[in-house]
C-alpha cells in the first residue's frame, strides 16, 4: 500500500525544522507540500533530500 500524505506548511523555510522532523517521524512514499511561500531558488531541496525524500516544486514568493 502506497502511503500520501498533504502538509500545508505556510511557509516552507520558516517552518523546516518542523517539517523535517514531521518527515523523520512518519514513513509516508508521497508527500504534498501546500503554500510553500518560497522562490524556487530559495526551496530547501538539499534539507528535502537528506530527509530521505525527493522533490518536484514550483514555488512563488507569497
Amino acid at each position: 500500500m502506497v502511503r500520501i500524505a498533504t502538509f500545508n506548511v505556510n511557509g516552507v523555510n520558516g517552518r523546516l525544522p518542523v517539517l523535517l522532523k514531521w518527515l523523520r517521524a512518519r514513513d509516508y512514499d508521497i508527500v504534498c507540500l501546500q503554500e510553500l511561500k518560497t522562490s524556487d531558488e530559495k526551496f530547501p531541496a538539499d534539507a528535502i533530500r537528506e530527509a530521505g525524500y525527493g522533490a518536484v516544486w514550483h514555488g512563488q514568493k507569497s
